[in-house]
């Protein structure tokens, strides 16, 4: 391939780790970045705390975390950027969220808040990151905010119906982005066993491809010198901008569509490892 890569960012849930599992050829793979002085970039939708485990494992040299709030040099254990929600912000997408008895809850850097029943995103992520951060159960959110002022990293809405509406409406009035994921059909979350979707809520403007441009910037590089990985709809602007743009064989169809390459292998059987292998020149 002409083009050199100097930074591979990649998603983690069903692009390179399948159940918060890694392969054995997708750890070799990342071992190959190393040989080849290739960055290596996390780039998630998750929390810090909810990957710092297996971020420990794969050890990637940065990551973009809470879809770009949070951006970390891992290597120097340096915060780059973090963005946040206004409680003022926070406050009027539980409102609107309890208009249509939808679930919500909140993240902190080290804490998932959520109000009483938890369910869909919430019971999931007590149950795969017990270990890793720390769970709350409050009868309001909105009490806990104006009493505790947290500082809020994104905030989530999550349901069994179309969530497009609520979307277009949280970003026509408030100054935030609503980043959609979907968990339907063959991508339904095993865990919650149902077909759910939800919004990723994070402020004006945070997305993976934002974060992945300012990454760049700080490692002083273009963005035509980067590989992006991915599977679901959050990753498709930084596959379309990507040097070159990755979707994984278990992705959704608009995702394989913006791709520059669609890997033959899903995560389970080693997507991560096919496309680092096809693009990395092996110098090492």
């Amino acid at each position: 391939m002409a083009k050199t890569i100097k930074l591979l960012a990649s998603d983690l849930d069903g692009t390179i780790i399948f159940n918060n599992q890694i392969t054995t050829k997708g750890l070799e793979a990342v071992k190959k970045l190393k040989r080849n002085n290739v960055d290596f970039a996390i780039c998630t939708g998750k929390t810090y705390a909810m990957t710092k485990e297996i971020c420990d494992i794969i050890m990637p040299e940065y990551g973009i975390f809470g879809n770009g709030t949070q951006i970390i040099n891992l290597k120097m254990g340096k915060e780059i950027i973090k963005n946040s929600l206004s409680n003022a912000q926070a406050k009027a997408c539980i409102k609107l969220a309890q208009k249509q008895n939808l679930h919500i809850h909140l993240y902190t850097e080290n804490t998932m808040i959520a109000e009483k029943t938890m369910k869909y995103m919430a019971y999931r992520n007590s149950i795969l990151y017990k270990n890793q951060m720390q769970f709350k159960t409050v009868q309001s959110l909105e009490k806990y905010i104006e009493e505790q002022k947290p500082n809020i990293l994104k905030f989530v809405i999550s349901g069994d119906k179309d969530l497009i509406h609520i979307k277009k409406e949280i970003e026509a009035n408030q100054d935030l982005t609503a980043i959609q994921i979907k968990k339907y059909g063959e991508y339904r979350d095993k865990i919650v066993g149902e077909d759910y979707q939800y919004l990723d809520i994070v402020p004006k403007n945070v997305t993976k491809y934002e974060a992945l441009k300012q990454l760049c910037e700080y490692l002083k590089i273009s963005l035509k010198e980067t590989m992006a990985i991915g599977d679901n709809i959050n990753d498709i602007d930084m596959i379309k901008h990507a040097g070159i743009g990755v979707a994984v064989g278990n992705s959704y169809e608009e995702v394989k569509k913006e791709a520059f390459y669609v890997t033959k292998n899903t995560v389970q059987t080693g997507a991560f490892a096919e496309a680092v292998d096809k693009f990395i020149r092996n110098e090492g």
